[in-house]
């Protein structure tokens, strides 16, 4: 009987011991809020910079690939895919846009620049039209980012909609009249240290309304 009883009270304080665990850790888990661990990313977005000074070091073509299967990873609306490349790694025509455009000097030290395209023919017909700009763009940002994640530097140069630079560019890539260059994209590996902007700005920030 003895034995009966202690093994009895043995029991009775397990379970005690194990409803008090679960309520300790029910009651824990509303307290603490989850932490968010900031993976690689995240990281790459923080600490991407714009560019402009390079190296001379040459980018191979399958890091160039690589770039380019990142931007063609980019959402698009209605699955158009209205995105078009044309990689420039000429020396001759990299410092001719250096030498025609001010804000792309930048140009005549990279070893390669994207141009980054839009193919009206594949673009949403009628009023979305436009959107072809948003999924170029989205394209741009994906391979700015991937740049920045394999060790390059980049910077993005606007083309589209300012018509010297719009024909300047369909002129010296002998560009198809349905495609329109939007952004130039000149890519290589950094030549010094580039700290981001921290950009991060709560008053720009409005929940539900703009009240």
């Amino acid at each position: 009987m003895k034995n009966s009883s202690f093994i009895l009270v043995l029991l009775g304080a397990a379970v005690l011991f194990i409803a008090f665990r679960w309520a300790y850790s029910s009651d824990s888990s509303k307290e603490e809020p989850e932490k968010v661990t900031c993976s690689s990313t995240i990281e790459d977005i923080m600490t991407r910079t714009s560019v402009r000074s390079y190296s001379d070091k040459k980018v191979a073509k399958e890091t160039v690939d690589t770039l380019l299967r990142a931007a063609m990873a980019a959402p698009t609306a209605m699955n158009k895919q209205p995105w078009r490349f044309v990689v420039i790694e000429k020396r001759e025509l990299l410092d001719s846009i250096a030498a025609k455009f001010k804000s792309m000097t930048m140009a005549a030290k990279a070893p390669l620049a994207v141009v980054m395209c839009g193919d009206m023919i594949a673009a949403i017909e009628g009023e979305g039209r436009e959107y072809w700009v948003q999924d170029v763009s989205a394209a741009s940002e994906n391979l700015l980012l991937a740049a920045h994640a394999v060790g390059l530097g980049a910077v993005w140069c606007g083309i589209y909609p300012i018509a010297e630079r719009v024909n300047y560019f369909s002129k010296m890539l002998e560009l198809s009249d349905n495609i329109v260059p939007m952004a130039c994209i000149c890519i290589g590996y950094p030549e010094g240290i580039n700290q981001p902007k921290d950009k991060w700005k709560p008053e720009y920030v409005h929940y539900n309304s703009w009240q």
